[in-house]
């Protein structure tokens, strides 16, 4: 006698009927489909074991039921999008979802490179630079006014140019007698050193820190010898006894043990220097 071949779930022989095997047990088509077949999303009917499921986050069509909401196409072996898990051919999407090309007004269709400014949005070859016309793609831009450039023409067209170096400048400038400078390149003629946000002065249209004016252009002082410097406003005068050089008499006769010197201190923007004035003749 004949091993029988039952289906799993109803018992019924499967001798000569179609089956179909899960996890090594048989079913027959009618309780596989009750047991295990997903319902389509549109008519809600099972879809049989026949019938080729479509299935997107698990969620599942029959293949005459799988359709754009807008234009009712078939999406079977096509590209699609979803908006609120409804799903739209590429085309439909676009032209309801999509941002229009802020320069040829056209879809950026979805799946293509979009380049986004200040709210607007770009195909990638139409970003471009507003003077050599060339896509400008993720490299560094400057916007001014409605227009974009890429750097290299930006400096061409817009940046001033060094005094010193005559090479464009775009950070960091200084302008110095209506001239523009680098920082870096705006320094002492002496030593050097960045005079950018420091006190200098000049001499001959060259520009030297104070240290280094000091030190070639100051009075020295008589006693020590070091470099006269200061800010001073204002005229200072001093009263200043040489002692014991020698007896003199004033118009009125009268004797002077001592000769009378008055220094007035000379202001400049740069250095105070004081200079020794002739002796009173109408002292007392």
């Amino acid at each position: 006698m004949a091993e029988r071949y039952d289906c799993t779930e109803c018992a019924d022989s499967l001798y000569g009927q179609k089956y179909i095997l899960r996890e090594d047990k048989p079913f027959c088509i009618k309780c596989f489909e009750d047991l295990f077949s997903s319902n389509c999303e549109v008519c809600e009917k099972p879809i049989s074991c026949t019938s080729k499921d479509l299935s997107y986050k698990e969620r599942h069509w029959h293949c005459e039921c799988f359709l754009c909401i807008k234009c009712e196409r078939s999406l079977v072996d096509r590209p699609f999008a979803t908006k609120d898990d409804a799903p739209m051919c590429i085309e439909c999407y676009s032209n309801e979802y999509s941002a229009k090309c802020h320069a040829c007004l056209k879809t950026i269709m979805p799946g293509t490179k979009k380049m986004e400014h200040r709210g607007n949005s770009w195909h990638e070859n139409c970003f471009t630079c507003n003077r050599c016309q060339q896509p400008i793609g993720t490299r560094s831009f400057i916007p001014k006014e409605a227009d974009h450039y890429c750097l290299p023409c930006y400096e061409k067209q817009f940046a001033k140019q060094c005094v010193h170096c005559k090479k464009p400048i775009t950070t960091g400038g200084v302008n110095y007698r209506d001239q523009p400078w680098h920082k870096e390149c705006f320094v002492c003629i002496g030593c050097r050193q960045q005079l950018a946000g420091q006190r200098f002065t000049s001499r001959d249209d060259f520009a030297y820190c104070l240290n280094c004016f000091c030190n070639l252009f100051a009075k020295k002082c008589a006693h020590c010898t070091t470099s006269i410097s200061g800010e001073m406003s204002t005229r200072i005068k001093h009263t200043w006894q040489q002692g014991q050089v020698g007896w003199g008499k004033n118009r009125r006769g009268r004797s002077l043990s001592s000769q009378q010197f008055t220094a007035a201190a000379i202001s400049s923007a740069a250095s105070t220097t004081f200079r020794l004035l002739n002796p009173t003749s109408d002292y007392m």
